[in-house]
């Protein structure tokens, strides 16, 4: 094989991993986020589990508005509540 491409063939795999080395450091960075957040979470006492978070900020990042989320979650878990209360009154 000519010089040139095996040089090609070396830049080209150099640069995949260089494309590798950034999606692992995004994946580092949002892990990284979802943990403090989870933290935060445990703190204030929000009851929302990593998988739940992990929506929310996908949510917000592509446009939701925060407090319209909040309220949906607030209310939603009224209602999650009330069914309980209900099921739990149906079993005396």
């Amino acid at each position: 094989m000519p010089p040139s491409q095996v040089d090609r063939k070396t830049n080209a795999h150099a640069s995949l991993s260089e494309a590798e080395q950034e999606r692992e450091k995004k994946k580092r960075a949002a892990k990284e986020v979802i943990d403090i957040l989870e933290e935060i979470s445990i703190l204030l006492n929000v009851n929302l589990n990593r998988q739940q978070l992990s929506i929310a900020i996908s949510l917000i990042e592509n446009g939701i508005n925060p407090h319209a989320l909040a309220a949906v979650v607030k209310d939603l878990r009224g209602k999650s509540e009330e069914g309980r209360e209900r099921e739990g009154d149906r079993g005396r």
